[in-house]
């Protein structure tokens, strides 16, 4: 089954979400950004709840979560991050797309080298 309502474009629905966010804010200034970068450690909190109760490793609660929970908890972080990242600069698209050309190019490198024989 296919989705009826495809997702928005990305960097307009981060405008979008930034935008309301800002018309909002209870805390101006240095302050605001503060605890919207802070709101990341919440979402990853969040994940890692998902994930513990996806594999039921709270042997007081058991299974309480299930992988599309995860999935979901992750979009989460994501678009913490990137609303963040507006937060900080009216060039995040750009400046997301220069970082991500580079994190792209760069050489994965073996955890252990081959030791010399």
């Amino acid at each position: 089954m296919t989705d009826q309502h495809p997702a928005p474009a990305l960097w307009p629905a981060v405008d979008d979400l930034w935008s309301r966010l800002e018309a909002t804010r209870a805390h101006p200034g240095q302050e605001g950004l503060l605890l919207r970068i802070l709101k990341l450690s919440e979402e990853v909190g969040e994940v890692a709840e998902a994930v513990i109760g996806a594999t039921g490793q709270n042997p007081r609660k058991g299974t309480t979560h299930s992988w599309e929970d995860v999935q979901a908890e992750l979009c989460d972080v994501a678009i913490t991050a990137l609303v963040a990242l507006r937060t900080l600069t009216p060039d995040a698209e750009a400046v997301f797309g220069r970082h991500l050309k580079k994190v792209s190019e760069r050489q994965l490198r073996p955890a252990h080298p081959a030791q010399p024989q």
